[in-house]
């Protein structure tokens, strides 16, 4: 996008409905936890001079207040004001992420952490009682600086972790998703929707070759149908996840060992579900409009 300025035209319909579905759910989050429209608008012209100073510049030089006043709306004056600030939204996970992230690509990939069906075992807490094929130990393969107990304890709270009856160590997921502890859920939401939401305005504005964004989508199902289907999707999902899981651990400690630029990816699932209107108030609406087209 760098050295190209958008096209001027008369904005899409299609476009501008899209971005209202889009923005619901995300403001129904923030009347839930209290971020009201001043705050957001604040913000929005943050985020706005942020992306037209880095992706819209001429030729790859600064642009001038000027220049990003044009593109944005926002007066020079807030412009000027705003590329001074300092932002602190860098996509840093927390430490309990970062190391737990690490930890079960290890459980999930390594061979000597799964079973006949390449699902991760149970493991005995101490090496005095497994080994190296003990949670303490798949601790040490990655840390040396941390204690076992410490992790334990913190996947215990957040749900990622349970006790069998056997007092061995389980992993309640395939992959790190938080039961509790809202901070870490937060990371996985901004991580996830910007990576989907980047995918698929880079498949909009055809800028590099189209990333894979696909859906299957039905609307007459029943609720015992919908449930079935959620949980086919877990499952097939949840295999598709631990496939990628494995390769990408493989090539990641290969590539490792060569030079040259590197580059991140994600992978990711999702099941939605919902009632749909029914055909009633369908028809009333779909009637409301046609008389008010009239």
């Amino acid at each position: 996008m760098h050295g190209t300025l958008p096209s001027i035209s008369i904005l899409s319909p299609a476009l501008v409905n899209a971005l209202r579905r889009v923005l619901r759910p995300l403001i129904k989050l923030m009347l839930a936890k209290g971020i009201t429209y001043t705050y957001l608008s604040d913000m929005l012209k943050d985020i706005f001079v942020e992306v037209a100073d880095k992706e819209f510049r001429i030729a790859g030089k600064p642009s001038t207040d000027s220049h990003l006043s044009l593109l944005t709306g926002i007066h020079r004056k807030d412009i000027r004001r705003l590329r001074h600030c300092a932002r602190t939204d860098t996509d840093v996970a927390p430490h309990s992420i970062s190391m737990g992230a690490r930890l079960v690509s290890l459980w999930t990939s390594d061979e000597r952490f799964l079973d006949e069906n390449n699902q991760p075992k149970p493991l005995p807490r101490f090496i005095r009682e497994g080994g190296d094929i003990s949670f303490e130990g798949l601790v040490a393969n990655v840390s040396c600086d941390i204690r076992s107990r410490v992790v334990l304890d913190e996947w215990l709270r957040l749900g990622v972790a349970r006790f069998d009856e056997q007092k061995r160590v389980c992993l309640n997921t395939a992959a790190f998703i938080p039961v509790h502890g809202f901070d870490e859920k937060v990371f996985f939401f901004g991580h996830n929707l910007h990576d989907h939401a980047a995918a698929a305005t880079s498949n909009l504005l055809e800028e590099n070759q189209p990333f894979m964004e696909r859906s299957v989508y039905y609307d007459e199902l029943s609720a015992d149908s919908v449930k079935l289907l959620g949980e086919k999707s877990e499952i097939l999902g949840m295999e598709s996840l631990l496939a990628i899981n494995k390769e990408a651990a493989e090539l990641e400690k290969n590539d490792s060992l060569e030079q040259g630029p590197r580059y991140r990816m994600t992978f990711g699932i999702y099941y939605f579900s919902e009632p749909v209107e029914s055909p009633i108030l369908t028809e009333t609406k779909d009637h409301q409009n046609h008389t008010a087209d009239m």
